[in-house]
């Protein structure tokens, strides 16, 4: 397969000829202005007729014309078997054999498009051979220098706990270009961009990669093994934004190396997919790729929803849960519980976020709520498998929003994960439906727009002096209040959850409203209590 590849700082023939070495010798460029920005790989000097055998392709070649045949037909024969080896560029010192050079070989290198260059000065072939060999070897230097630094760096963020994803997003960011981590298979497993998804982003790591697969530069990242397990996965790097350097492919392939050593952790390849997953499902939600865009970037991650319409779910994980290498471990068993629904899934995680996105394609008149809850018991078990249950008022929030095309999903998606942080604390479900956490989401956005002090007041204002009295009473009023308002003010329904009898509910709720200086039949009080119940969870969290 083809990769593009420039010679970006490696030593050109226009540099050689700015050496002093060639420079003292007066050099006329003849032919071939436009190939002067080609590499060379190497200097010879040689007077033998058949010196293009001899060649591999790159050289600058020196000599004074003595092999190059007397008659015109061997000067275009010379000519032509150097330009068909590909070397860099043919340089004739003049006065030894030629006062001027035939025209028969400047036509032949004007044909060829090969770079001609005359010497009106002699000068010692070893001077400029031991110059351009000295900056070709600086140069290389150079380039190894410089993905030295990048391999350091990646180093460094592997060492502070990152993984594959920042690994490979610190390569795109040195290519200039978006890049690709496919597995043996050729499915991607993670895409990344020099700016990673960010609003600036040139393109699409993801469409780039079904683009220009063929054309983008291939690595290989080993597998330890043999036959089959020789490669683990490879690097695809695309040449989007400019053509690839020498200096990307030294830095990919050292950057392989340390992916191979990161991909020996189990099931390492269904964690980057889960999160290239999640990356597709967390810019769709911020809108960075748009409704038109997602059904076939969605494909190229194996989602296939067809006509079924779009579910949004989100389960928000609590913090620390789990850790980074948990992840993967976390990913496959949702998968595996999620398979046996029969319906598409596209799962993603988030671990920054502590997030596990999804959609679920639900068919013609199947029911939502149904739909709703099967998927919850799957994530439920999924979290069991990798080892992560925890007491009730730990576990992980599932939130559920409205199915709807690709056009709605993005917002339902957006709505759901911010409903999800909204909902920690609440009296644990196995599913929340994220159209009715409206208010819980409202006061979530004013605590983390910095209106806490806001809340704590209204707060203390509506309800204060009932929780001040429950810090020292051998008999709280709270759960009595929260109780009657869940129950709509219905007394009877109220008595029997809180099981005392009537008259005692009476004698509580009069007290309530003595403490509170308020009329729970009045339809703004209630509405005030309910919001400053609801206010107190969000004040009360760290």
């Amino acid at each position: 397969m083809g990769s593009e590849v420039t010679s970006e700082a490696e030593i050109t023939v226009r540099r050689a000829l700015e050496l002093p070495a060639l420079r003292r010798g007066l050099p006329e460029v003849i032919t071939g202005e436009d190939g002067l920005d080609r590499a060379v790989r190497w200097v010879h000097a040689g007077e033998v007729p058949n010196i293009a055998s001899l060649l591999k392709g790159g050289e600058l070649l020196l000599t004074t014309g003595l092999g190059l045949g007397a008659r015109p037909s061997e000067q275009r024969a010379f000519v032509r078997k150097l330009a068909d080896r590909g070397i860099a560029a043919l340089v004739v010192e003049l006065g030894a054999r030629f006062e001027s050079l035939p025209t028969a070989l400047v036509e032949s290198a004007r044909a060829s498009g090969l770079p001609l260059i005359a010497l009106h000065r002699e000068v010692p072939y070893v001077s400029v051979t031991e110059e351009i060999h000295t900056e070709i070897v600086n140069s290389h230097y150079t380039l190894l220098r410089r993905a030295d630094e990048v391999v350091r760096r990646c180093t460094d963020v592997l060492l502070r706990g990152g993984g594959a994803p920042e690994v490979l997003r610190l390569l795109a960011a040195f290519t200039g270009n978006p890049l690709c981590l496919e597995a043996p298979d050729g499915s991607p497993l993670y895409a990344a961009g020099p700016d990673d998804g960010g609003a600036a982003a040139d393109a699409d790591p993801l469409q780039a990669w079904e683009g220009l697969r063929e054309k983008g530069l291939r690595v290989d990242v080993p597998g330890g093994g043999h036959g089959p397990d020789a490669v683990r996965a490879r690097l695809v790097l695309l040449p989007v934004n400019a053509p690839l350097a020498p200096v990307h492919r030294i830095a990919a392939e050292r950057a392989a190396d340390l992916l191979a050593v990161v991909m020996l952790q189990s099931r390492q390849e269904e964690g980057l997919a889960a999160r290239g997953r999640g990356d597709f499902l967390a810019d769709l939600a911020e809108g960075r790729i748009s409704a038109a865009e997602a059904p076939g970037q969605a494909r190229l991650l194996g989602f296939r929803p067809g006509e079924a319409a779009l579910l949004p779910v989100v389960m928000r994980l609590p913090s620390g849960l789990p850790t980074a290498a948990g992840w993967a471990l976390l990913a496959q068993a949702l998968r595996e519980e999620l398979a046996a629904l029969g319906a598409p899934v596209l799962l993603g995680v988030r671990p920054v976020e502590g997030r596990v996105p999804l959609l679920a394609g639900v068919r013609e008149g199947q029911d939502r709520e149904t739909v709703a809850g099967r998927i919850a018991e799957a994530l439920r078990a999924g979290v069991v498998r990798a080892g992560l249950d925890r007491p009730a008022a730990q576990r992980p929030v599932v939130v559920v929003g409205a199915p709807g095309d690709w056009a709605a999903t993005g917002p339902g998606l957006r709505h759901a994960a911010e409903a999800a942080a909204a909902a920690q604390g609440l009296p644990p479900r196995l599913w929340y439906d994220a159209r009715r956490l409206d208010i819980e989401l409202l006061l979530w956005r004013m605590r983390e727009h910095g209106e806490e002090g806001m809340l704590t007041d209204f707060v203390e204002r509506a309800i204060g002096p009932l929780l001040a009295h429950d810090r020292t009473a051998r008999q709280p009023l709270l759960p009595t209040l929260e109780a009657y308002l869940a129950s709509a003010g219905r007394k009877a329904e109220t008595s029997r959850d809180l099981n005392v009898n009537r008259q005692t509910l009476y004698d509580r709720l009069a007290r309530i409203s003595q403490l509170l200086g308020t009329d729970l039949d009045d339809p703004q009080t209630v509405l005030g209590l309910r919001l400053a119940l609801h206010a107190r969870r969000h004040t009360e969290r760290g």
